[in-house]
């Protein structure tokens, strides 16, 4: 059959007759247009493929949908700003807790024990009693004074009970010094009221005493087995300040310093982690207290530094606080013969109490005491402790050990501007001169064991405290320390 008709030979269809199919050779998918001869035009669609009715039908679906295609972004938009909205409702509300939980924490005592800091610890400036000394000898000024929250690795404690060392009167003497304004105090005792962040060995309402020699863990002394004063103290050149190089404490918008790292003449303070200690729950703080510095220095002298032998000669020269807790040291070491020193006769009887089986008095001789002690023990003391804190009995105290193996310890804290002078013949011939800071204790370690050994009745405590008052009355206690009337006095706070 050819592939093209003729038009003149075009036959024209019957009724009830259907046109035979013709491609048309321009397009398959168009509608093609047939006429008719003498009559109107007529439509006529070619008969689709599976495949391009597929394609017709998603098409119409697709137009179909459309709508409803821009029905759902519009409705995902919405979520998305609805969701938007509820994120920064969730936060102000959040917000809104915050400042609620500012305005309701009070500034008085406030224990927090399991929370996150990052959500719930709100730690606030505390407002509370202080013994602020302003200047070299002055009274203590009992003033309010601002007590900052502990930074990172603090501790902030509420002080129970803290007694009066020498040390403290050093510092308004001049004896010992350190800047001004200061609130002074390093022989406390008191619980934990907060912590800052990263504190893992203290908790809030621990019983602890604070530690004016600390014990980082890290340094070459806390390393060694043969010390004990950590970098990290302040003693020495005076600080006065955190680790940061701030204080804690204000008072009538000045700044107040720190008193080796302890501070404790006020109601709270705020000490290193690494200078505080936890002890035993059921410890009475109003005695413990002497072992965050007299007791522990003056006993541990004896047994720890020196390591006072059973049978030996000992000589103390000073019967306070410290020297009383010498003497107790030497007893329980064992010493057949220890000798107090002192120029003050009423604390003999006291001194004799604890362990003492001979006691002098220098003015009540014409010759050197340590000539006198020489002629007492035949060739000289096996140990002497000198725990006034004057060079010349730091020189006395070495003179009256034996020439060749005799041993002497500083425990008092040496004048700052003072000099010392000696012979050295004294060392050539084979005398020790020793330092000991804080009993050559390890702080953090060795103070639970101490309150221990107390708990379990291995020393005791209570015939050294001769008073105690009100912190109200710190000016009266330092009175009855610097005219001889005390052994210790414990201010309750």
């Amino acid at each position: 059959m050819s592939s093209e008709m003729p038009k003149e030979s075009l036959e024209v269809p019957t009724e009830n007759t259907v046109f035979p199919e013709v491609p048309d050779v321009k397009s398959s998918d168009s509608p093609v247009e047939r006429q008719e001869g003498g009559s109107d035009k007529e439509e006529c669609l070619e008969p689709l493929s599976k495949r391009q009715r597929k394609k017709l039908l998603k098409q119409k679906q697709w137009e179909e949908q459309k709508d409803l295609r821009r029905q759902k972004r519009k409705e995902k938009r919405q979520k998305r700003r609805l969701e938007r909205q509820s994120k920064l409702d969730t936060n102000n509300e959040g917000n809104d807790r915050k400042r609620m939980r500012r305005e309701v924490v009070p500034s008085t005592l406030r224990l927090i024990v399991d929370c996150s800091f990052d959500d719930l610890m709100v730690l606030k400036v505390i407002k509370c009693k202080a013994a602020v000394t302003w200047e070299a000898n002055k009274p203590f000024s009992i003033e309010e004074v601002e007590v900052a929250p502990p930074k990172a690795h603090e501790v902030r404690i509420k002080i129970v009970a803290t007694g009066i060392c020498r040390s403290d009167d050093h510092v308004i003497t001049g004896a010992l010094v350190m800047p001004f304004p200061i609130i002074l105090g390093h022989e406390a005792a008191g619980i934990v009221e907060s912590v800052g962040e990263g504190v893992t060995s203290i908790k809030p309402g621990d019983k602890v005493i604070p530690l004016f020699v600390p014990q980082c863990g890290e340094c070459s002394s806390c390393l060694s087995t043969k010390g004990n004063l950590c970098s990290r103290s302040d003693i020495g050149p005076a600080g006065g300040l955190m680790a940061d190089g701030t204080s804690r404490f204000t008072c009538k918008g000045k700044t107040i310093h720190h008193f080796i790292g302890t501070s404790t003449f006020t109601e709270y303070t705020v000490v290193h982690e690494t200078a505080v200690a936890k002890i035993d729950s059921a410890a009475p703080l109003e005695k413990v207290c002497l072992i965050g510095c007299g007791f522990s220095t003056g006993y541990g002298a004896a047994v720890q530094t020196a390591k006072v032998e059973p049978g030996s000669t000992c000589a103390v020269f000073g019967l306070g606080g410290v020297g009383l807790s010498v003497i107790i040291g030497c007893k329980a070491a064992g010493a057949s013969r220890i000798i107090g020193v002192d120029i003050n006769s009423d604390k003999f009887a006291k001194a004799k109490e604890l362990g003492a089986t001979d006691c002098v008095n220098p003015k009540d001789f014409k010759k050197p005491i340590h000539e006198v002690l020489i002629e007492m023990t035949g060739q000289g003391v096996d140990y002497s402790f000198e725990v006034i804190g004057r060079t010349e009995t730091m020189s006395a105290a070495l003179a009256c050990c034996q020439y060749n193996y005799g041993v002497s310890v500083i425990v008092g804290v040496p004048p700052a501007a003072e000099k010392i002078t000696f012979d050295p013949m004294l060392l050539f011939t084979g005398r020790s001169w020793k330092g000991s800071v804080f009993g050559g204790w390890k702080s953090k370690d060795s103070v639970p064991k101490l309150v221990a050994d107390y708990m379990k009745k291995k020393f005791v405590l209570d015939p050294l405290i001769t008073h105690t008052l009100p912190f109200s009355k710190i000016n009266e206690g330092f009175d009855l320390l610097r005219t001889g009337k005390s052994i210790r006095s414990v201010l309750l706070v």
